[in-house]
């Protein structure tokens, strides 16, 4: 174990035993969904681990100290600071050095979890290639970070307004598996299909775990994407998603809107036009993520020898 990483007793233990864990970020907490419904949120998701035995690794920096586990306490601290700061993995040796406390991204939460033995990662969705990334070369490091580390992410894809068929052309060209849960289609965060095939799909937890551990056999070291779309009851209306992002281009471009403040610029368009709806999804997206991440887990610890 890494002496610069924290790592709580319990997952520590978890770990040891090969009993079930699930990683989870604190960026969602921290920077994706507004107070207090981010701190209702990421107890719930260690609630809901907890609730079908499966550890729950929530990972952040606190004061200069990236930790694997937070308690309950260390997370309302993040969830309600003032000032905290989103930490990607070139960050990290930043916020070590200066003692900063921040929400780990996608990228450096992998990382981390990957550096105290946690080997299944439940988000909300996945960081991408962003629209008119050909000219600002605006691409989310969690693409690179996954290609180097071998964990598996739950995720619903990647949102909407990033380029989904761009994206998927680097996770192959980074060698990175997608897979869809019960589906061959992409799916698009909001939306269950993003209408961007997939090659390969799984139908259970078992089937999960067997390509992970296919993944270690081999000695790959690139992490698996699991891709897993809203249920259809959740997903916003394909209709009014369509209508909203079109919108949301279009007053980006009349507003002169680039580079990284594209993303807020057209998220929070969403927020305003769904009438927080979208925000609702997001919370069904993480839930059903973060349900499937403990049945892998359980389903890996179960076939460990």
């Amino acid at each position: 174990m890494d002496p610069v990483i924290r790592i709580s007793d319990e997952v520590r233990d978890a770990v040891a035993a090969r009993r079930p864990v699930v990683a989870l970020e604190s960026t969602i907490f921290t920077h994706g969904l507004p107070r207090p419904r981010n701190l209702a949120v990421a107890l719930e998701a260690e609630a809901q681990l907890r609730a079908a035995e499966v550890v729950p690794a929530t990972i952040g920096v606190l004061r200069g100290v990236p930790t694997v586990g937070l308690s309950t306490d260390e997370i309302t601290e993040l969830a309600t600071a003032q000032t905290v700061t989103k930490l990607s993995v070139r960050d990290l040796p930043i916020a070590v050095a200066r003692r900063l406390s921040g929400g780990t991204t996608v990228a450096a939460t992998a990382l981390l979890a990957h550096r105290a033995g946690v080997e299944i990662f439940a988000t909300g969705g996945l960081g991408g290639v962003h629209r008119g990334a050909q000219s600002t070369f605006d691409e989310s490091a969690d693409l690179v970070a996954l290609s180097t580390v071998p964990i598996l992410v739950v995720s619903a894809g990647v949102k909407s307004i990033l380029d989904i068929p761009a994206t998927l052309e680097r996770l192959e060209t980074l060698s990175i598996p997608v897979v869809g849960y019960r589906t061959r289609t992409f799916p698009g965060f909001y939306i269950r299909d993003s209408s961007c095939p997939l090659e390969h799909s799984v139908d259970s937890p078992a089937e999960v775990a067997d390509l992970v551990r296919a993944r270690d056999a081999l000695g790959l070291k690139a992490g698996i994407l699991l891709a897993n779309p809203v249920s259809e009851d959740a997903q916003l209306d394909p209709g009014l998603h369509a209508r909203v992002l079109h919108e949301a281009e279009e007053r980006a471009a009349a507003a002169g809107v680039a580079g990284k403040d594209t993303t807020p610029f057209l998220l929070d368009h969403f927020h305003r036009a769904t009438g927080g709806r979208s925000l609702d999804v997001n919370v069904e997206v993480y839930r059903g993520n973060v349900t499937l991440g403990g049945a892998v887990a359980t389903a890996l610890a179960g076939s460990s020898p």
